[in-house]
């Protein structure tokens, strides 16, 4: 593995935010800092989706371990997607 890979392998919550946030002005704080950040600002559902979004890991499990159907899945994924694009969110996980 290269120094590229790593370094993308390294950020998959980051990544996966810039694919959510529609306007990004300044760069995302570094992996620990966004967990930390990110914890106290979505729920505890809302935070575990994000993570399986950045792991790119199946659905299915998550759905059952969290209790969830595919109305209330994709109801939580755009309140989540929301929450992201919240300006004072967005001030707290950017540098």
């Amino acid at each position: 593995m290269n120094r590229e890979e790593t370094a993308l392998s390294e950020t998959p919550l980051g990544d996966e935010l810039e694919k959510h946030i529609r306007k990004l002005i300044n760069p995302l704080k570094d992996e620990d800092e966004l967990k930390k950040v990110l914890k106290v600002k979505l729920t505890k559902k809302e935070f575990k989706v994000l993570n399986n979004w950045a792991n790119n890991e199946p659905i299915e499990p998550l759905l059952g371990k969290l209790g969830l159907d595919e109305k209330r899945y994709g109801d939580l994924s755009l309140k989540l997607i929301k929450k992201l694009n919240q300006e004072k969110l967005k001030q707290e996980i950017m540098i």
